[in-house]
């Protein structure tokens, strides 16, 4: 296997291999443009990077920059999606958002982590854990996302909030960790 193959399968693999370095150069290139782009997303360049960025796009993006990401291409997008400005997704695995989605200034979606094993984490091994957002969620300002969560379609995740744990559909989430605070 190949070490993006054993990053997107979740297994350890060495973020330091010449090919996920080239990858993340690349991106960075791209991102670069993107945020110092001053057009609207809906129409010229920016809709073209966003393009050549993300795995999967859905039409309607809205995307005020500075955005951040690892790799771009493990990020799949449903229709009428909305950033604010600072968002970051760390997809070293699969992220995956519903359609009607918004995110607040500054959220943060992780799939990357770190082993227990100080061995391993030593010689610069990583993992990664897919994050799934469902549809017409939306997720407060400086919320944070954790490997392997999910968040259910229709919930909110208020802000500040640090989600460790699956999300149900339909309802409110606040804290850290956060938790249920009300049904929908």
């Amino acid at each position: 296997m190949t070490e993006y193959e054993k990053m997107i399968s979740g297994n350890l693999y060495n973020a330091a291999d010449k090919e996920l370095t080239k990858m993340r150069r690349h991106v960075r290139i791209l991102l670069t443009e993107l945020n110092n782009s001053l057009c609207d997303v809906k129409s010229g360049e920016r809709l073209k990077l966003c393009g050549k960025i993300f795995g999967k796009t859905g039409k309607n993006l809205i995307l005020q920059p500075p955005f951040y990401c690892d790799y771009g291409i493990n990020i799949e997008l449903g229709d009428n999606v909305s950033f604010n400005f600072g968002c970051v997704i760390l997809d070293v695995a699969k992220v995956r958002i519903g359609s009607f989605t918004m995110f607040g200034p500054n959220v943060q979606l992780y799939t990357a982590g770190h082993p227990l094993n100080r061995e391993e984490r030593k010689n610069g091994l990583e993992f990664g854990k897919p994050v799934e957002i469902g549809s017409n969620v939306w997720i407060g300002g400086s919320a944070v996302i954790c490997p392997g969560v999910s968040v259910g379609s229709g919930s909110i995740v208020g802000a500040g909030s640090v989600v460790t744990k699956d999300v149900p559909d339909d309802v409110v989430v606040a804290g850290n960790p956060a938790r249920i605070i009300k049904k929908l």
